[in-house]
């Protein structure tokens, strides 16, 4: 019988595993504050547990708990970045950035990622495979108990397409955003995802996170060339389910849109974007491209960065330029890239 995965498990879910091992239902409860409350990193420190009952759980369940391999810390910002190590020796990376606001981490989804985007380092090697809830929820627990701060924000913009892994999304926000757990509220969850259509109306009925769209190009043909997976579903029709996209009230879809020099940064490209997002509900987050090792692709100047952002405010679109964290090591949008396995035994 495959054992189950603890920390994917609702309170519901749980309570029921626990009476099939023949415990009280009482202990489901307080095992599930130990691994979402109290994030404990091991069975063994759920010190209220029977030592009897925690040998069932480890003889018939997994208790997922990341291994960091590494951390970096950024001497700009404090931005720290997290190299993972998974239970099948496979490594993720997570991003922890600091604001006057709170704590924001910023999650993989993905071992690695299918879409083939060209300007990002996260889809050199390809799809691996999807993470499990509790994989997702464990890069954020690990996290929170390194700093011993509190994680206020989420966004799942790390490596991985989370639409390509939308089950396994859903039950990590539901989890994430009980009461029972860390209790963040889904008005601080925001989900990025490059534009393809499994997964997004369903998102937005379930009104569980925020919506950021990688834009990246203001036309189909340019969209087809830097991002040639996600352009499979026509940005005609991206936009168009965009706009009837279900928002509650001042809610907005944020559109990331990376200026590379020379490709997408232009005054034409400017005039086209305007034209494609002024009939949805949104906002434009402006990022200057983060060069990684072997890049066909450079950054824009400031010049024709603050000319892009002008020329988008002159039309009443609002449009920031979002100042990247981490870029000193390596942790900035478009840069997140595991080291191969090998690597990661050597550096644990």
């Amino acid at each position: 019988m495959e054992k189950k995965d603890l920390k994917s498990m609702t309170l519901e879910e749980l309570t029921e595993f626990v009476k099939e091992l023949g415990e009280k239902p009482f202990r489901a409860k307080q095992l599930y504050q130990w691994m979402h409350e109290k994030l404990a990193a091991s069975l063994d420190e759920c010190t209220n547990l029977p030592k009897a009952f925690r040998e069932k759980l480890a003889e018939n369940s997994t208790y997922t708990s990341l291994r960091t391999v590494k951390m970096l810390e950024s001497g700009i910002d404090g931005t720290r970045k997290y190299l993972f190590g998974l239970d099948d020796g496979n490594v993720i990376e997570s991003v922890l950035m600091k604001y006057h606001h709170g704590n924001s981490v910023c999650i993989s989804s993905q071992v690695g990622c299918r879409m083939g985007c060209r300007f990002c380092a996260s889809t050199l090697d390809g799809l691996t495979r999807n993470l499990r809830p509790s994989e997702m929820l464990d890069q954020i627990y690990r996290i929170q108990r390194s700093t011993g701060e509190r994680v206020s924000n989420v966004v799942v913009m790390g490596s991985g397409e989370p639409m390509d892994n939308y089950d396994n999304l859903v039950r990590f926000i539901r989890l994430l955003s009980d009461e029972n757990g860390l209790n963040i509220s889904q008005r601080n969850i925001t989900v990025s995802t490059c534009g393809i259509e499994k997964g997004l109306r369903e998102l937005g009925e379930s009104g569980l996170a925020y919506l950021a769209v990688s834009l990246h190009a203001p036309t189909q043909e340019l969209r087809a060339r830097i991002m040639p997976k996600a352009a499979r579903w026509p940005l005609e029709d991206l936009l168009q389910a965009l706009k009837s996209y279900p928002l509650k009230t001042r809610e907005r879809i944020t559109f990331e849109y990376l200026l590379l020099g020379g490709v997408n940064d232009g005054l034409e490209q400017a005039r086209q974007l305007a034209r494609v997002v002024s009939d949805v509900k949104g906002k434009l987050n402006l990022i200057v491209y983060n060069p990684s090792e072997g890049d066909p692709y450079k950054a824009p100047s400031p010049e024709r960065v603050l000319a892009f952002e002008q020329y988008l405010w002159d039309r009443n679109i609002t449009a920031i330029i979002r100042k990247s964290k981490g870029q000193d090591i390596k942790a900035a949008c478009g840069q997140l890239k595991a080291a191969r396995q090998n690597e990661a035994g050597e550096q644990a």
